[in-house]
This record gives C-alpha cells, sequence and structure tokens, in this order.
C-alpha cells in the first residue's frame, strides 16, 4: 500500500507518453507467451527464431531505462536543457545583437534591417557574432538549471499539493514550478549576460568573454556583475513563467483538440512536431511579456551607473514595451520553439517521454485520492 501511495502523489498528465513502455513488465510477456521459458540473460526474444526475432531490453539493461525522478533522469532534464538553450541562443546571435544595440542606440540602429546594415558596413560578417562565447555558456548554465530545476520543482510542489489538488491546479504548480527554478537560473546567467551586451553594444570594448570579463571586473568590481539582477530577474521570471505553462497548456488543447487519438499512439516524429509548434506559440506570448524588462537590462548593462529611472527617461514607455519588440517576437518564437524540440528530442533520445499531454479523466484523479487516504 505505501507503494501505491508514493505512486499516487503525480499526476499521470505530467508525463504522459507512449515511452511508458519502458516499464513493460516480463510477468505479461509470459502471460502472452506460455510457452517461453523465464530469460536466462538481460533480453527477452520474441519469435521462433532467437536470430531474427524482436528484442525487448530487460529493465535491468544499462542504458534503456531511466527511472522517473530518479537522479539519473533530473540529470538527464539538466543535460538536455544545457542543449536546448546553449545552441539556440548562440545561433540567434545576429538577431540578439542587433536587438540589444536597437535598444541601447535606436537613433544609428532605427530598424531591424537597418541594423543588420549598419553592422555589416561597420564590423563585417564577423561582427554579427560578437559575444557569442558568453552567450553559449551563460545560457548553457541557464538551461541547465531553468529545465533541470523545474522538473524537480514540478514534483516537488505535486507532491506537496496532492494528487487531486496538484490536478485540479496544475497551471499553478506549472507557474511556481518555473519561477522557481528561474531565480536559480538567472543567478547562474547573470554575469555571462552583463559580459556580453557590453561587448555587443561597445565596439572596441573586448572581443569576448576572456578578455571582456577581466575588464568588465576592473571597471565595476566583481559585484557590478550582477547590477543586472533584478532587471533579468524582471525579465527572464515572466518569461519562463509564460514559457512553461502555456507550453503545457497549449500542448494539453493539442492532443485534446486537434489531433484524433491518444498521445500515447503517437508517434515520436509527431511528438516533436507537438513540441516545437507549443513551443512556438509560448515563445510569443513571452517575447512580449518580458520585453520591457528585456529593454532595461540591454540598457542597464551597456551603461555604467544607469538607472531604471534614466532608463525610462530616454526611452519612454512607450519605447519600453516596443523598442525591437517584432524581432524578439520572432527570435523568441523560434528560439522557445526550438527550445523544446531539442529538449524533448534529448529526453526522447535517453528513453523518456516528452513533455506534456492531456489531462486525465475526473474519475481517477479522484481515485488517486482516495488510495492516499487508505
Amino acid at each position: 500500500m505505501d507503494s501505491l501511495r508514493q505512486q499516487s502523489l503525480i499526476p499521470s498528465f505530467l508525463y504522459s507518453s507512449s515511452s511508458s513502455a519502458k516499464t513493460f513488465s516480463l510477468s505479461n510477456l509470459h502471460s502472452e507467451q506460455p510457452s517461453l521459458s523465464p530469460p536466462q540473460s538481460s533480453t527477452v526474444t520474441m519469435g521462433s527464431k532467437s536470430s531474427g526475432g524482436f528484442v525487448i531490453p530487460a529493465p535491468s539493461e544499462p542504458g534503456k531505462k531511466i527511472e522517473m525522478y530518479s537522479p539519473a533522469f533530473y540529470a538527464a532534464c539538466t543535460a538536455g536543457g544545457i542543449l536546448s538553450c546553449g545552441l539556440t541562443h548562440m545561433t540567434v546571435t545576429p538577431l540578439d545583437l542587433v536587438k540589444c544595440n536597437m535598444q541601447i542606440d535606436p537613433a544609428k540602429y532605427k530598424s531591424t534591417s537597418s541594423g543588420f546594415g549598419v553592422l555589416l558596413r561597420e564590423q563585417g560578417v564577423r561582427g554579427f557574432f560578437r559575444g557569442w562565447v558568453p552567450t553559449l555558456l551563460g545560457y548553457s548554465a541557464q538551461g541547465a538549471c531553468k529545465f533541470g530545476f523545474y522538473e524537480f520543482f514540478k514534483k516537488y510542489y505535486s507532491d506537496l499539493a496532492g494528487p487531486e489538488f496538484a490536478a485540479k491546479y496544475k497551471t499553478l504548480i506549472y507557474l511556481a514550478g518555473s519561477a522557481s527554478a528561474e531565480v536559480i537560473a538567472d543567478i547562474a546567467l547573470c554575469p555571462f549576460e552583463a559580459v556580453k551586451v557590453r561587448v555587443q553594444t561597445q565596439p572596441g570594448f573586448a572581443r569576448g568573454l576572456s578578455d571582456g570579463l577581466p575588464k568588465f571586473v576592473k571597471a565595476e568590481g566583481a559585484l557590478g556583475l550582477y547590477k543586472g539582477l533584478v532587471p533579468l530577474w524582471g525579465r527572464q521570471i515572466p518569461y519562463t513563467m509564460m514559457k512553461f505553462a502555456s507550453f503545457e497548456t497549449i500542448v494539453e488543447m493539442i492532443y485534446k483538440y486537434s489531433i484524433p487519438k491518444p498521445k500515447d499512439q503517437c508517434s515520436k516524429s509527431l511528438q516533436l512536431g507537438v513540441s516545437f509548434a507549443g513551443g512556438y506559440v509560448a515563445g510569443v506570448f513571452c517575447a512580449i511579456v518580458s520585453h520591457p524588462a528585456d529593454n532595461l537590462v540591454s540598457f542597464l548593462n551597456n551603461s555604467k551607473g544607469a538607472t531604471v529611472g534614466d532608463a525610462v527617461k530616454k526611452l519612454g514607455l512607450w519605447g519600453l514595451f516596443t523598442r525591437g519588440l517584432p524581432l524578439r517576437i520572432v527570435m523568441i518564437g523560434t528560439l522557445t520553439g526550438a527550445q523544446w524540440g531539442i529538449y524533448d528530442a534529448f529526453k526522447v533520445f535517453v528513453g523518456l517521454p516528452t513533455t506534456g499531454g492531456p489531462a486525465p479523466a475526473a474519475a481517477p484523479a479522484v481515485a488517486a485520492a482516495e488510495l492516499t487516504k487508505v
């Protein structure tokens, strides 16, 4: 009964996938194929000829199964977060560079197209990738904490709420879990973000992270690397809350209203396509919600001694909400869609289910709640 109680703490909708086959029971196999003798090795062979049969890995076979919510599970989610955030942010460095310069110097960088033209004339093609190293390292560290801790806090808050309330208030759990994870993730990101913005918006300041970090610390001290932490939290926490909660909700709606069969009957390629589509739409919402704070982060990291009041005075309230927004919508939408696609592809690669899925029916949720009372 204790095992039933533990298993019921996490509602089934948090991970609903065909990958449930990884817990395939050998006793079921024997009941369906009574002629088979008990397996003597780590695999069971189906069919009359062992040389040509279909091989099912036993649960004990290394590398073929990761237990949900085990240390290996969180390690895999952390690795997936590194890949999804680090690689995607590095890829869109040119877009990010133009966006930052539009925010800092709107008189010179009047639009997206003219911004690319100015950079090409003044710095050449290589100029489009200034700051790629702090971008790669910073967002890899952020992605590790963001996705790894999100999975941890999502389960932790579900355990606290219990199965009935976890199913009823699942969106609140997504919001709380993502916000908690992002607080930690931004502490890892902030120093890299400070150097990145300075390198990208002040030509001649430094070539990259290796010489930019010492120059920054010499000019403003080690604590200066965290000068933009509060605005970064202001940008990233609403962004991440929107990113995860809207993604989970959108994916649930896609499976519920747009796909005529259950998720566990969908191919992996279709499930990954749903992850990308849900991520892209979520990214558009993220960009709109977090854009004013993004303008503040760029302004504060570019100017020594600058304040939020200085930013509002120079950009204006309208500019704070709209300066660089169209470009950021394209960038963040593509970025977020790619991140969820890469993250879930990595999870599938290591044998884990994709993120999100249809919510359970009311009856199973109530039944699970009753089990915990036994």
